[in-house]
């Protein structure tokens, strides 16, 4: 037991008050015997009022079994260092990163060295990465929520299979992320039906945004009965106008086939080929006459439509190019062409089954998962 401070202590006295850390020397009943002018500063006692208590008397007594535990398994685990904190003389708890090193003086007498290193900064910025983080992880799941919804109003707009007259149409749509650029409509109206195949430059919110804007308006130019060729040209300015973004723009494919299901009237703007599959013969191919749209004024060509004599057993095949540009390995294009044959060996199966054929045979092509959002609408002429 030790009642006054050692002499050696004296001798390094002067060294202890230089160092910018709070120390503590302990003798072997844990009572203080120095403490620097740092370390009461740091709490904002007095030395006088810690010489000759154990520093655990100054700690609420329901923290003391804490801190001791904590002491004992740094010591099991052969660690010297643990984050504690003091108790201020103001009630508050000062964050310090504690080092705890046993001395033994020429008479064999063990000592424990204590320093205390301020650590509030820190603790600070740590709590502030915290609430950082805690705020980008609620964003994070607002934002799924956000897409979930967008996902949900966007399947909503998908074109459905529906049975029009003694026809058939047969769709579907599959984004490259939880939402996409792409949209199908297939719209029976009187004695027309209506069948368009858009796809909006990008991926993901804003391609989506854009789908879902040119989607409202398309259907609004339906149920007003305006031609194919004023259609484009509308939603043409309509971007132009309203958007006036030159990081969207779109291609689309439209058809409308009367109800009896002999004439159908087409109409491209930058989209791949429409197809035409008919028994025996080579797959027809229905190409854009008019550009992109959203980019430029004149976009949409003097004669954007054409008229297309289609029979019975005929199949329509309107789609997106995330069919076409897949590639194999090898990093090879399907290619239209690639892809019109796919076509053209499964117009021989029931509309369904032809539609499921073609997601195969394209899968099997395709080296991994879609590269882009892909849309195919497939019409039977009765």
């Amino acid at each position: 037991m030790h009642d006054a401070r050692p002499a050696w202590i004296d001798q390094i006295e002067g060294i202890l008050e230089t160092i910018n850390q709070g120390i503590v020397i302990n003798d072997n009943c844990n009572r203080v015997v120095f403490l620097n002018a740092h370390f009461c500063k740091l709490i904002g006692i007095p030395a006088e009022e810690l010489l000759g208590h154990p520093i655990t008397d100054f700690y609420p007594s329901e923290e003391v079994p804490v801190l001791l535990k904590l002491i004992r398994r740094r010591q099991t685990e052969g660690q010297s260092q643990f984050e504690f904190y003091l108790p201020r003389r103001d009630g508050r708890r000062l964050p310090v990163l504690v080092t705890a090193r046993q001395l033994e003086d020429p008479e064999g007498n063990i000592f424990a060295l204590v320093t205390a290193t301020d650590i509030t900064e820190q603790k600070r910025t740590e709590e502030a990465l915290r609430a950082a983080n805690a705020e980008l992880e609620q964003r994070h799941r607002e934002i799924e929520e956000d897409l979930l919804l967008a996902a949900r109003v966007q399947q909503s707009l998908a074109p459905k299979n529906i049975r029009w007259g003694r026809g058939l149409v047969e769709t579907y749509y599959q984004p490259v992320r939880t939402i996409g650029g792409d949209f199908g409509l297939v719209t029976p109206r009187e004695e027309e039906l209506h069948i368009m195949v858009c796809d909006v430059s990008g991926h993901g919110i804003g391609s989506a945004l854009v789908a879902n804007r040119i989607y409202t308006e398309t259907m609004s130019l339906i149920e007003r009965g305006v031609a194919l060729g004023p259609m484009l040209q509308h939603l043409n300015s309509f971007v132009l106008q309203n958007l006036k973004s030159s990081v969207f723009y779109f291609t689309l494919a439209a058809a409308r086939l009367d109800r009896e299901g002999r004439t159908m009237e087409f109409a491209g703007a930058g989209h791949p080929p429409a197809m035409v599959a008919r028994l025996g013969e080579p797959i027809r191919l229905l190409e854009s006459r008019s550009a992109a749209l959203g980019l430029i004024d004149d976009a949409v060509d003097n004669e954007a439509t054409v008229e297309v004599p289609v029979q019975e057993g005929d199949r329509v095949v309107i789609y997106t190019d995330g069919f076409s540009e897949s590639f194999d390995p090898s990093r090879e294009m399907l290619g239209v062409e690639g892809f019109g044959e796919i076509v053209r060996e499964a117009s021989t199966l029931p509309l369904a089954e032809m539609r499921d054929r073609i997601l195969e045979r394209v899968s099997a092509w395709r080296n991994g998962p879609a590269e882009d959002d892909m849309s195919l609408v497939l019409f039977g002429i009765p």
